[in-house]
This record gives structure tokens, sequence and C-alpha cells, in this order.
């Protein structure tokens, strides 16, 4: 009597159900997608060091435990590799030649879109796993968004205010029944007009940014004054409850700063610094470059049709065709960065757009008509 086969082995948390076809193309579909997100973290951390490098084979791994379970599910319906999701291959491709914070952004919200909570075939622990992958990447994604954000933020504003404020000058000019030539006139007064404006502005937006941040860090100099103190008095935990401590831990950490001055090789630390947000605002002359030159791109954009020689309708509709396409641009761009959903910020940012230049159009149209 020939002995009895062991069982087949099964994930945990599984039944071991017979699968249907629906079941593996299912199955077949998650191992794709697992193996290209495996390696998009695999490729993002050739191109990083130390501890991100660290965090990121650290999720590659995850995802390989994760490839393994479908694995194991399909046994022998494996089959050979298949293509993953478009936007797995897209977060893929764009890792092995970016690599950037734009593609964290998508990893981000890839992570965001796991059906494993709602699949009974996928353990809670890898819908865990899911969860925990996204706030990891979102924080990845932050330290990138801190890096960029002051520049990146003129550049986007800028050039959103040169396509907006632009159109609805030229659509509003345009409207009154006034000369292309005009028009072109005023379209690019509104332009080198508007981005001084901005340049200028954000300049001194940013400048300002960093000198209060300045006044608002401690001095660094307090700490050598640290070994005079009266240690009766201990007016150092002033400073700690001064930044938010209550009265129990100001002492506490007051007491043990004090007493680190006593140890051997122990430099005094002085009070706890703010936290530097230099690096998220940008510098003044970058940010009002940026500002500069996006507004001006932006703006140019809906006086092309009228640089080129249409009139009438026909430059007033190619205007706003090609601010629309800017504009939904523009607004995928953000929300990708923000780690939203890009087509809706697109659309907000058009409708915003256009909402702004019928607005004039209406107006022009009215004082138009009253000239005439």
């Amino acid at each position: 009597m020939s002995a009895s086969p062991p069982p087949d082995p099964t994930p945990e948390g599984q039944s071991g159900k017979s699968a249907d076809a629906s079941d593996i193309r299912r199955w077949r579909k998650y191992l794709a997608d697992e193996r290209a997100e495996g390696a998009v973290y695999r490729d993002l951390a050739a191109r990083r060091s130390g501890e991100e490098r660290h965090i990121l084979l650290a999720l590659a791994d995850a995802e390989r435990r994760h490839q393994q379970h479908w694995e194991t599910l399909l046994r022998d319906d494996v089959g050979p590799p298949r293509h993953s999701g478009i936007r797995t291959r897209l977060l893929a491709w764009l890792a092995s030649r970016f690599g950037s914070v734009f593609v964290l952004a998508l990893a981000q919200r890839a992570e965001a879109r796991s059906p494993y909570e709602h699949d009974a075939d996928a353990t809670p622990t890898m819908a865990a796993d899911e969860r925990i992958h996204g706030e990891v990447v979102r924080a990845l994604a932050t330290r990138g968004r801190n890096r960029l954000s002051g520049t990146f933020r003129a550049a986007v504003f800028g050039a959103n205010d040169g396509l907006v404020s632009n159109l609805a000058l030229v659509l509003g000019i345009s409207a009154t029944g006034v000369s292309n030539r005009t028009v072109l006139i005023t379209g690019l007064a509104g332009l080198l007009a508007g981005a001084l404006s901005m340049g200028a502005g954000e300049y001194v937006s940013v400048r300002s940014q960093r000198e209060l941040l300045a006044a608002s860090a401690p001095d660094p100099t307090t700490q050598d004054v640290l070994p005079n103190l009266d240690l009766d008095a201990n007016e150092l935990a002033l400073v700690y409850r001064a930044r938010g401590m209550s009265a129990d831990e100001a002492r506490e950490r007051a007491a043990a700063t004090l007493a680190d001055l006593g140890s051997p090789g122990t430099q005094p630390t002085g009070p706890a610094p703010v936290a530097d947000e230099h690096e998220a605002i940008g510098t003044g002359l970058a940010a009002a470059t940026s500002s500069f030159c996006f507004f001006a791109a932006g703006a140019v954009i809906p006086v092309l049709p009228y640089l080129v020689g249409l009139q009438g309708g026909t430059a007033q509709i190619s205007a706003v065709v090609l601010v629309g396409i800017a504009l939904l641009a523009t607004g995928a761009v953000v929300g990708l960065l923000s780690g939203g959903p890009p087509l809706r910020r697109a659309l907000r940012q058009i409708a915003i757009g256009y909402g702004a230049a019928a607005v004039t159009y209406v107006v022009g149209l009215a004082f138009g008509t009253r000239v005439g």
C-alpha cells in the first residue's frame, strides 16, 4: 500500500482551495506586480547610498516575500513571466532612468492602491505590509520634496500664474475688439511686468522667511556660557520651557545637560535647536530666478498665436487650447509630487484657469460693446 502524499503547501492564512481560471489570472497579475515593484525599489536603491539605500532594499525584500506567496498559490500554474500593469511598468521605467522624487511619489500612490485588504487570497500580514510600505515611501518622498520644494513651488506657481494671468489679459483685451497688434503688445507687456513682479516678490518672500527662521533659531554661542550657570537657579530650564516643554521635562533636560558638562570629553550642547527649515524654503535668488523664468515661459504661451500671425477667434481659440494643455501638465506634475491623483489636480488647474479667463473675456466684451 503506497504512502499517502504529503499535504500541499499553502501560504499562511490560505485554505488550500482549488483555483479556477479567474483566480489564476488574478494571482499571476499580483505576482507580476510584486516582481515589478521589487525591481523598482532595487533600481532606486542602486542610485542611493546610506540609510535610504538600506530602506529601499528592505522594501524590495518585502516585495519578494509577497512574490513567494503568489508563487506558492500558483504552483505549477505560475507560467512564464507576464507584464505587470501599465502603471507599475511606467514606474519601473522611470525608476531605471531617473530615480527621482517623482518616482517615489508614484510608488507612494501604487502602494496606496493595493487590493490586498479586500482580497481573501492575500494574508492580513501582506495587506498590513502594503500600508506600511506606503508610509515608508511617503517619508522617503518627503525628503526629496523638502529638498526641492522652495524652488519647485516658485516654478509651478510662476508657470501657472503666467498661464492664467496672461491668458485672461489677452482674452480680455481681444474681446474689446482692438487690433491684433495691440493684443500682442499688451500680452508681451503683461509677460514682462508679471515676470519681474513674480521674481521680485518671490525673492522678498523667501528672504523674509529665512530671516524669520534665523531669528527663531537658538544662538549657537549660548553653549559657551553653560559652565558658568548658577546650578541652584538653573535658568537653562526656562529656555526649554519657552520652547514648549513642561516644567518637569525642562528641569530634567536642563539637569541632564548640566550634568554632562562634568563628563570628560563632553561638549556642551546648549538649548535644543528648532527644526532647520531653510532647506525646504530654498534660497531667495534661486526662487526668484525660477519664478521669473517659469512665469515668462507660462505667459508666452497665450501670446504665441498672435506672434505667428493668427487673428480674431482663431487666435483666441488657439490660445485657450495651448494654455489648457499647459495647465493640465502643471496640474498633473503637482499631483504626482504631492502623491495625489494627477488627473484630479490637472482638471482642477484647468478649471481655475479657464474660469479666470472667462470672467475677463466677458468683461472685455462688455467694455467693447460700450465703446462701440
